[in-house]
């Protein structure tokens, strides 16, 4: 039966000794050290880090030290160099009782190296009679780095030799925060600052010169710090400070200048200062950007193959079954009637599946499952009463009440909280990722698509008195746009009609959670179609109005709706192997529990495959992840914790197909119109 499966796995370790290669490098005429750090795929600060005398310059014949390659616990080599490529493979197919460290002394190859570059050995063992490549490098003069034992006096000696400055320490700020975004050590940082045990909000550390924005004292209460957080715009920034784009462009240069970067301190008004009735709503950028950033493919980036260790809390209440009634329709009819137990077992279903292709990535996945029983009390005793220690990230529970519970509970330890179906505000910590972005955050979305596309279009907006607000800003957006209101729940054919032009792509903006005014404004609509009218239909917010009876999707699809979403339809050829794996193993096909949990858990997996953790991939990587149904942009939320805001602008065509829209379909609409 689907709902019987197996959820415990093995976790495969692998140890290997800790070291730093490196190769001595002859300066020659005309290099310098920009030159030689673009030759060895590194950057200059790797190169000073070994050699500060080159800060100084560098003369021809002098010798520099360059990092080739960091070979850590349970990873393989990163490489630094393009001289540690193979220059060539061999093919070798594995013999009866052959092994990794056999085929490395054979072949004078690390046994790392072997499984770099044939990723499933990481977490399988060698197959006889399977394929393998053997990398054949170069021959390089190497020489392994002793560890770092200089004391702190040595360390603030050697910084007193170069250029530091100065960091105001803000509330919240952690040591190891502040040594991460100038490029130091905490070890670095507490020798630069040996009078300083205790970090103290307004209080002076000496810091490297890695990071451009110079200090501001900030003396006005009108004004305070924020700190740039992963993947923040500049709109979202005049939305929360509730002030216009210029505004923080002028009171912060640098940004202008240099760009918007992660963990730059802007000064910023200080809401509690201000006066509400004075705050000003933003208008978006003009800037043609990609809505959601750049598509990350972290597959692309895999480098951390040390074993994880996952935990799924889910809502089970599996006390509620009967145990001798597994297997008997007892049982079928005791799942089919709970609708979060079913929830809770598609979703892991599809988790299981993630694990299972993770594994062929090289990531070898340890998974602990807890039922929470829908108690927040069972939650705290779960995480009493287990070893929580080397966890890497928990996932679920899918309710607020345990989900707040578990990211409490595990906050101290900055153990990561996904929680994957609830788009509701939580309190939690730092260390909570809601997975589901909220309607507004769609509706911004689908407001930055229209301005995007929207320009020579006749924009219509058709709307009625509840819906006051968004029409306030879509009136900022497009100030010459022309009004339809709905009267008595009701839009008529001929306010339309006079709204729309002959010659023009005509864009009606549907704002109404009214099924009246729904019904009435598709079917005026369609009926306009027959004069040879290009329309095409658009709402901030596809409310549950739309699932109405008396709205065909049909006529929406000859509109080409447009509408913001969470999730997409999954495209059969892409996800050909997830579907057919998943039939194959629980013999239906994979429902939006199931592909939610699928994406959701390879998305953790592959974040902690290609960083140290999931908060450092936010740093190794900006942009969005995208899977089957699901993308994943998180940014971090002003109470604590991540967001997921990535979303989908979806269109209906008239084949009742979806896809996703972008800014070649105003020419599509006209070629299936004309």
């Amino acid at each position: 039966m689907r709902y019987l499966f197996l959820i415990c796995f093995f976790c495969m370790m692998s140890v290997s000794a800790s070291s730093q290669e490196f190769k001595y490098h002859t300066v020659k005429k005309g290099e310098t050290v920009y030159s030689i750090s673009k030759d060895y795929n590194i950057s200059e600060d790797d190169i000073y880090k070994y050699n500060p005398d080159a800060k100084n310059g560098i003369d021809e014949s002098s010798k520099l030290v360059i990092p080739l390659a960091v070979k850590d616990k349970g990873m393989p080599a990163k490489i630094g160099s393009p001289s540690l490529d193979p220059v060539k493979f061999k093919e070798h197919t594995v013999k009866k009782k052959e092994n990794l460290f056999r085929l490395s002394q054979q072949y004078n190859v690390e046994v790392d190296d072997i499984k770099r570059y044939n990723k499933h050995l990481y977490s399988k063992e060698l197959q006889k009679g399977e394929t393998i490549r053997i990398p054949v490098f170069r021959k390089l003069d190497r020489v392994v780095a002793k560890p770092n034992n200089s004391s702190k006096e040595e360390i603030r000696q050697e910084f007193d030799k170069n250029e530091v400055r100065e960091h105001i320490v803000l509330p919240k700020e952690t040591k190891f925060g502040i040594a991460r975004k100038y490029g130091l050590t905490v070890k670095e940082l507490e020798a630069l600052n040996p009078t300083v045990d205790v970090l103290q909000p307004g209080i002076m550390l000496r810091v490297g010169t890695n990071v451009s924005p110079d200090p501001v004292v900030l003396l006005d209460k009108n004004f305070k710090f924020y700190e740039v957080k992963p993947q923040e715009t500049l709109f979202g920034l005049a939305q929360r400070f509730h002030v216009t784009q210029d505004s923080i462009l002028a009171l912060n240069p640098i940004v202008e200048k240099e760009g918007l970067e992660w963990g730059m301190v802007l000064k910023v008004p200080n809401p509690e200062e201000q006066d509400p009735e004075d705050w000003v709503e933003p208008t978006l950028s003009n800037e043609a950007e990609e809505l959601q950033g750049k598509k990350l493919n972290l597959k692309d980036s895999l480098s951390n193959f040390s074993p994880k260790n996952l935990v799924f809390m889910l809502p089970y209440s599996l006390d509620n079954v009967a145990v001798d009634s597994i297997g008997t329709p007892d049982y079928d009819n005791a799942v089919l009637d709970d609708r979060v137990l079913r929830i809770s077992l598609d979703f892991y279903s599809g988790a299981k599946l993630a694990i299972e292709d993770a594994k062929e990535l090289g990531i070898s996945t340890q998974a602990k499952i807890y039922d929470t029983k829908r108690n927040a009390s069972e939650v705290t005793n779960i995480i009493n009463t287990n070893n929580f220690s080397n966890v890497d990230a928990v996932i679920g529970p899918l309710l607020q009440s345990t989900t707040e519970a578990v990211a409490q509970r595990l906050r101290n330890r900055n153990i990561p909280v996904f929680t994957p179906l609830s788009d509701k505000e939580m309190r939690g910590g730092n260390n909570l990722f809601i997975a589901r972005p909220t309607q507004q955050e769609m509706s911004n979305t689908m407001l930055e698509y229209l301005q995007k596309f929207g320009e020579g279009k006749n924009i219509i907006i058709v709307s009625d008195s509840k819906s006051f607000e968004i029409k306030n800003k879509l009136n900022q957006i497009f100030p010459a746009a022309r009004t339809v209101n709905a009267v008595d729940g009701y839009v008529s054919e001929e306010s339309l009609k006079n709204a729309l032009l002959p010659a023009a792509q005509n864009w009606v903006i549907l704002e109404s959670s009214s099924v009246g005014v729904i019904s009435s404004t598709v079917s005026a609509l369609n009926r306009l179609l027959r004069e040879e009218l290009d329309i095409t239909l658009f709402t901030t917010n596809k409310n549950d109005s739309y699932d109405n009876e008396s709205i065909s999707n049909e006529d929406l699809g000859k509109l080409y709706f447009h509408y913001p979403s969470v999730d997409k339809e999954y495209n059969i050829e892409v996800s050909e192997d997830f579907i057919s794996k998943y039939e194959e193993e629980f013999g239906v096909t994979p429902n939006q529990y199931a592909v939610r949990g699928y994406d959701l858990t390879m998305d953790v997996l592959l974040r902690l495959g290609a960083s140290e953790d999931i908060y450092a991939s936010f740093n190794d990587f900006n942009g969005f992840t995208e899977y089957n149904e699901n993308k994943f942009l998180y940014e971090p939320q002003p109470g604590g914790g991540f967001r997921n805001k990535a979303v989908y602008i979806l269109q209906i065509n008239p084949d009742l197909t979806l896809q996703i829209a972008d800014d070649s379909q105003s020419n599509i609409f006209r070629e299936f119109k004309d």
